[in-house]
């Protein structure tokens, strides 16, 4: 498996907080079957990127693993002015290994229009942008269509792991086994942090995935779609997205419902009923 959104290298971000923490989370995720790890410190208004110590710790880490698992440098891209300025001006700069693929993260308070339109720009210099957790994104939430947009428009989609089986809540949880069921997810990462609050737990979503969508679908979102963004290549051929490109399924409830109860059913319509129109 390869986790492509992870807080592995210490002391940049709200990740790691020591050389021994980012030791302790890779030794999980080898323990786990992960061979690659991309390492994506925040790019935000309260964490600078800082490239050159990026670069640093990685190594150091790399260096006490050894060869059981590769590490690549990558970024946690939050989409703001200053950050979409310098992507624009320094193309690849951020993206995964250098080589094009780029994980952004939206505001959660609101998503303007020309936040989109940054998308287009991004693309337009040689990025292939690939949506952060949109599962714990409340705006996302509150209007799936706008992601729908930016996948039309090329952008891809990561899930975290964890939140498939209910780390995050019962939202997070419905809300990212609708864009598994419908194939709106291109990888499955872990976005771990730290070994109690947010562990890089990989193995037990993509048995989860092969249990409800098939051994295909897991491989597909946690291996080969995975490795096609660390070398920078095409992501093989995939199923289609329902509702993408139709206009029924489209028809999303803008205002967000209460989530369905564990173990029965709502007496009003589920919020996941009226959001993708069946």
């Amino acid at each position: 498996m390869i986790d492509i959104h992870y807080h592995l290298i210490y002391g940049v971000d709200d990740g790691a907080g020591s050389l021994e923490e980012s030791l302790a989370l890779a030794e999980e995720s080898i323990a786990e079957g992960v061979t690659h790890i991309v390492c994506t410190p925040h790019a935000s208004d309260s964490f600078a990127y800082r490239a050159k110590v990026n670069q640093e710790r990685m190594e150091e880490i790399q260096e006490r693993l050894g060869d059981r698992v590769k590490l690549v440098m990558a970024c946690d891209f939050h989409l703001n002015a200053e950050n979409i300025h310098d992507a624009l001006k320094n193309p690849l700069k951020y993206s995964i290994d250098g080589k094009g693929y780029l994980m952004v993260e939206f505001p959660e308070m609101a998503i303007p229009p020309q936040l989109g339109e940054a998308l287009q720009r991004l693309h337009g210099v040689g990025y292939t942008c690939v949506i952060t957790h949109p599962e714990r994104n409340p705006v996302i939430v509150r209007n799936p269509k706008m992601m729908a947009d930016w996948m039309r428009a090329g952008s891809l989609v990561q899930v975290t792991a964890s939140a498939l089986y209910g780390r995050f809540g019962q939202q997070a949880e419905a809300f990212s086994n609708q864009l598994l069921d419908r194939n709106w997810i291109h990888f499955l990462a872990t976005d771990a942090h730290h070994m109690e609050w947010r562990p890089p737990h990989m193995k037990k979503a993509y048995e989860y995935v092969a249990k409800r969508a098939g051994e295909e679908t897991a491989r597909r979102l946690c291996v080969e779609n995975p490795m096609a963004a660390v070398t920078g290549t095409k992501l093989p051929t995939q199923p289609e997205p329902v509702g993408v490109w139709d206009d029924a399924p489209l028809k999303f409830q803008e205002t967000l419902q209460s989530a369905p109860k564990r173990g029965g059913e709502s007496t009003k319509k589920s919020w996941l009923g009226k959001l993708f129109g069946r």
